[in-house]
């Protein structure tokens, strides 16, 4: 089962060009019902190893603006070291009703960026004055999500690079990755160092995700990707509305409602 849902998740991956901390951990949770401390670190380093895959690749083709990087690196490195510091304390004291609604979130809103570009394939244009500022301070929170919920900094970099910096699409996707293999490759080590982890699950999704990324790649050309890109990002709105239920259902008085509406989410 385990290699089989890491060759599902580098095969939908290939295809769609979803990202890979977005689904792991939620299809880890729900799937295989792996422990939400455990998920979420095995989810990084997954998704290290895919995006190990990727970024050299952007790097030769010189899609990667390295002083733009390094702007994003100084707000990044703080935020992902923080989220995941913070994760490894809750993860230990909490019913995790937080981190249901933090991924839901994030989810949901990976999944409306997706829908929003399919039906606006020309906003990724560039042309703006680039604002390193703005990009290095909003960089804190996203990283900060990625060491939480091993998720997050694609679509939301992406979102920032577009707004405030003056580079064109191809740059924005390749800084953006590369940017994401440095958040996910340091919020794994630190998720590790906690014991946060099960190597053997991640070396059976590898060993699928091996297998599903080159049948992906192969069947990508012959599929019509974008309305299955579109179908996919549907799937993560209601995906992340789902988390979001979730954690206030069962977990709500963690959260601060009363108990009488998480109840009543829950159908007692």
């Amino acid at each position: 089962m385990d290699i089989a849902l890491g060759f599902a998740i580098a095969f939908v991956i290939a295809i769609t060009g979803v990202g890979a901390g977005t689904i792991t951990a939620p299809l880890l949770i729900l799937a295989l019902h792996v422990p939400v401390a455990v998920s979420v670190g095995t989810a990084l380093a997954y998704s290290t190893v895919v995006k190990a895959v990727v970024v050299p690749v952007q790097v030769m083709r010189r899609n990667v603006d390295w002083r733009v990087l390094r702007v994003m690196l100084v707000g990044g490195l703080p935020g992902v070291v923080a989220g995941s510091l913070l994760f490894a304390r809750y993860a230990a004291v909490s019913g995790h009703a937080l981190f249901y609604v933090v991924l839901g979130l994030i989810i949901f809103f990976s999944g409306f960026w997706h829908v929003f570009r399919w039906f606006r394939p020309g906003a990724m244009a560039g042309g703006r004055r680039t604002r390193r500022g703005w990009i290095a301070a909003l960089m804190f929170p996203i990283a900060a999500e990625v060491g939480f919920a091993s998720s997050g900094a694609g679509a939301m970099g992406t979102l920032v690079l577009m707004s405030f910096s003056g580079l064109e699409a191809a740059k924005v996707v390749g800084t953006d990755l590369t940017f994401a293999f440095c958040m996910t490759f340091t919020g794994s080590a630190i998720h590790m160092a906690s014991g946060l982890f099960d190597g053997g699950l991640l070396l059976r999704l590898v060993a699928g995700g091996v297998l599903g990324a080159a049948a992906g790649s192969w069947v990508a050309p012959r599929v019509p990707a974008r309305q299955l890109r579109l179908a996919m990002s549907v799937g993560l709105v209601l995906l992340g509305l789902a988390f979001c239920y979730r954690g206030v259902a069962r977990h709500g008085a963690g959260l601060g409602f009363p108990a009488q509406v998480a109840a009543g989410l829950a159908g007692r």
